[in-house]
């Protein structure tokens, strides 16, 4: 049984339970209380030394970092390979996004941080730098549905959540339309599984 060490408030998290909510896959949860930093103990930086969520095991496997997760599922549990397909064209479109959903995007991630629990954090800087990913982002939804190839990947799980929940930290997304019908689409997807703030 899949195992998914968890914060039902972290975007990162909601990343691995929306694939694993797409794929109809069984995981146990195993809740972690992020806001006493457990996941900073030395029992869970035992588990991964950047002392990050989430975590995931399967069997002898133990996985850090959500993007990875996201590989990692769909290419053992996705059979027909929609959500990330063995062509590596189709891949290396993935990936760009992949890294966007871990890099510019966790702007949004940290400004939520800050609003919610105050983390000593510079929240001009990290609205500038979410502002600048969801111009982008929007820019490239303009003629489409999905980020790539036509249909839902796990590019889009990855950018998702934390554009979903901008306005946590305070980030107004009302100007890109684009990414709002984006982020609509994605929550009506079949077995889309919502989280608090959403």
């Amino acid at each position: 049984m899949i195992k998914l060490h968890d914060y039902e408030l972290s975007g990162s998290c909601h990343k691995v339970r929306l694939l694993l909510g797409f794929l109809q896959t069984e995981y146990e949860k195993r809740p972690v209380d992020f806001v006493s930093k457990q996941h900073k103990s030395a029992e869970y930086l035992g588990i991964n030394p950047f002392g990050e969520l989430p975590i995931l095991e399967d069997g002898d496997l133990t996985l850090r970092d959500a993007q990875a997760i996201l590989v990692y599922l769909a290419s053992k549990y996705d059979a027909g390979r929609l959500w990330y397909p063995v062509d590596p064209q189709a891949q290396g479109r993935i990936q760009q996004w992949l890294s966007t959903g871990g890099g510019e995007i966790m702007n949004a991630s940290a400004a939520r941080l800050v609003k919610g629990l105050n983390y000593p954090l510079d929240l001009e800087r990290l609205h500038a730098g979410a502002h600048r990913a969801f111009a982008i982002l929007d820019t490239h939804l303009k003629d489409r549905n999905f980020l790539e190839l036509g249909r839902p990947t796990i590019a889009d799980i990855a950018c998702f959540p934390y554009a979903a929940l901008a306005w946590e930290g305070g980030i107004d997304i009302s100007g890109y339309h684009n990414m709002i019908a984006w982020i609509g689409r994605v929550k009506n997807l079949p077995n889309f599984t919502g989280m608090p703030g959403m």
